[in-house]
């Protein structure tokens, strides 16, 4: 049974950072079959279409103005897509649920580790070393993806 509409899921959104996001189309489906509110956030550059529960922001394209504009308007208890660490670790800071494009869900107990890592990184590359980069998106990528975001909504609409 779905939850109605003075608490629950129906007040659940998830907010996608939407400019790289592969998995638009499951994302989308998947909140259909919950009657959960997306709201996908991305640059003019990138063409998305929104449709049936699906409101599509479009926002300058400055770096940054994709998470920026999602860090201003989410909340608690919303559902945030992202592989960003920086924006996934203010999403964590405001009470939301954040998951990557993988369906790695991103932990106050392991988010400083990430954001650490990012920095060294972004050292490393300053000095001209490069590692391989993600490994390509793949159809058991969006499956594994689609999964663990039905299993986050049953959880929540379970424990409402």
């Amino acid at each position: 049974m779905l939850v109605g509409i003075s608490g629950g899921l129906s007040d659940v959104r998830i907010v996608v950072d939407g400019d790289a996001c592969p998995v638009k189309s499951e994302i989308a489906d998947t909140a259909s079959r919950f009657h959960v509110q997306v709201i996908m956030v991305s640059s003019y550059d990138h063409l998305i279409q929104g449709s049936g529960g699906v409101t599509v922001v479009k926002v300058d394209r400055s770096d940054q103005s994709a998470d920026l504009y999602i860090a201003n308007h989410i909340r608690r208890g919303d559902i945030v897509t992202t592989n960003d660490y920086g924006l996934a670790a203010l999403a964590l800071a405001k009470g939301c649920e954040v998951m990557s494009f993988r369906g790695t869900m991103y932990r106050n107990d392991s988010i400083d580790f990430m954001l650490d890592r990012r920095h060294t990184s972004a050292k490393e590359r300053k000095k001209g070393r490069y590692g391989k980069g993600p490994k390509p998106f793949t159809s058991e990528d969006r499956e594994v993806f689609q999964h663990k975001l039905t299993k986050l909504l049953l959880f929540l609409q379970e424990n409402e």
